[in-house]
């Protein structure tokens, strides 16, 4: 508990609005943008966004060796060990490790990401990546390989969670946007990057190993920069409000760091941020901490459906199927060289970070539903097309590389990036925090059973029958967005619960 000095510096600052997180009409100009300047050095802003950013860098580096290594480590010329006969079960368990250890990494953050703030959870990130990385770079059998990739996950897991908080929490207002966008852009980088690197080690010997340790020098770099930049003012702020510690000497460490943050152009004007940024979490009430269970009723029963279904379609659509299995659907398609699969999946990569860039530009301007319904029609029509190219044109190999491209297109103009932006707006202010990390498990559960399965189930069924699956169900998500999900566009998050929820 606070004590009475707090509670009354608390008071002081501004009263509790309702419950649900609804502000008053006499406290309206904090939420319509009416706040101080926030002067910011532009050269101070890039390291806050860069070292958290290289979490998602490594989350799309995985991505794209991944789709390599599973063509280096089952030769028996190229794979340098004697276990490279493996079953489709247990490719299914190399490129799913990672995405079980994610699952696992959003639950621990669940429970402990508070208590550790988002800096430290981002250190306790990069530690995961380096021991992962490890780990499956030296494995000296088949079960110590899928443990790195376990140990991997969890820290693509810790880093999905708490990198967009800090950016979020630390980024000036004026740039905010622009830093969110770029760091989803770091994914699709990193899934550049794996391609690349990918397609020149594929014909190493071992080049396996190369590919999963590369990935360690990034880690020491986020765990280093992360270490040396401060703590998040928000998140010291927050404790603060909710008496968790002493009111004064959080707040004098709050400023501090975001003199840090801003650099020197922030002048005198810290400590009038801070002040600001408490009466707002003073406003929204959120010196009470929400339960579990108010996610399971009401609003936020809707929102959950609207953004969980999202993200549900968005993998079980066959997402993770094309990005990790990518090299060797090309090489099935008749890129024969396991060099030629991987280097047409780096076309693949670019094409794919082209697309989010777009998307980026267009989304406030065309809406999230036109987005959604446009670019999951051409993922249908792509479904079909690979399931007919596998069942019935299989001599006609560009039909497949053309279905693939026409994929990743249309997903990075609609579930890849609005996917994750509905989600971030739907959900009430005040379970927005417990609603995103019920949205992430559902999101990295549905990933990680897809990509174990697809194997397994292309062995039994076939590609062609497995790729009609995905285009039915894609059918099924088509009519989800039409009927369920709304439209968002010009609406403040206040209007998004009020008119669509």
């Amino acid at each position: 508990m606070a004590s009475d000095d707090e509670q009354l510096t608390l008071s002081s600052l501004g009263k509790v609005g309702k419950s649900s997180g609804e502000i008053g009409a006499d406290h309206e100009p904090l939420i319509n943008g009416i706040h101080s300047s926030e002067n910011y050095s532009a050269s101070a802003a890039i390291l806050p966004f860069l070292f958290p950013a290289l979490g998602g860098l490594l989350y799309g580096y995985d991505i794209g060796s991944t789709s390599c290594a599973t063509i280096s480590i089952e030769s028996a010329t190229l794979s340098g060990i004697l276990w490279y006969d493996l079953s489709s079960v247990d490719i299914g368990l190399i490129t799913s490790g990672s995405l079980y250890g994610a699952l696992i990494g959003s639950v621990l953050a669940f429970n402990i990401a508070d208590f550790l703030g988002r800096r430290r959870e981002l250190i306790t990130a990069a530690i995961m990546y380096l021991v992962g990385a490890l780990v499956t770079a030296f494995a000296p059998i088949f079960v110590v390989m899928v443990i790195g990739r376990f140990i991997y996950g969890i820290g693509i897991g810790l880093a999905m969670h708490s990198a967009p908080m800090y950016i979020a929490e630390t980024a000036p207002s004026q740039i905010r946007g622009l830093l969110i966008s770029l760091k989803e852009f770091f994914i699709v980088l990193g899934m550049v990057a794996g391609y690349g690197i990918g397609s020149l080690l594929v014909e190493t010997v071992a080049g396996w190993r190369y590919m999963y340790g590369a990935s360690t020098l990034l880690s020491v770099i986020m765990g280093i920069g992360m270490w040396w930049l401060p703590a998040s003012p928000r998140w010291l702020l927050l404790r603060a409000i909710q008496g968790k510690g002493n009111m004064q000497e959080l707040r004098e460490t709050a400023i501090c760091c975001l003199c840090q943050l801003r650099g020197q152009s922030i002048g005198d004007s810290a400590s009038e941020q801070v002040d600001e940024i408490l009466t707002e979490l003073s406003y929204v009430g959120e010196e009470k901490e929400a339960t579990l269970g108010e996610i399971f009723h009401g609003k936020c029963l809707k929102a959950l459906i609207i953004g969980g279904g999202l993200v549900l379609f968005q993998q079980i659509t066959g997402q993770p199927s094309v990005l990790y299995y990518a090299a060797s659907i090309f090489q099935s398609a008749g890129f024969s060289a396991a060099s030629d699969a991987t280097r047409v999946s780096i076309l693949l990569g670019l094409l794919k970070l082209i697309m989010t860039g777009v998307a980026v530009v267009v989304v406030d301007r065309l809406g999230r539903r036109p987005l959604l319904l446009g670019g999951v029609s051409g993922m249908v029509i792509s479904l079909f097309l690979l399931g007919s190219y596998y069942l019935f044109l299989d001599d006609v190999p560009a039909i497949a590389v053309v279905a693939l491209l026409l994929y990743v297109g249309c997903y990075q103009l609609s579930f890849g990036p609005i996917g994750w932006l509905m989600i971030s707006e739907i959900f009430p202010l005040r379970l927005r925090g417990r609603g995103l990390s019920i949205a992430v498990l559902v999101n990295f559960g549905a990933n990680a059973l897809v990509t174990f399965a697809f194997s397994p189930l292309k062995a039994w069924l076939g590609a062609g029958i497995v790729f009609y699956v995905f285009g039915v169900i894609a059918v099924l998500s088509l009519l989800f967005i039409f009927f369920i999900v709304p439209e968002t566009k010009g609406l403040t998050l206040e209007e998004i619960e009020a008119k669509c929820l």
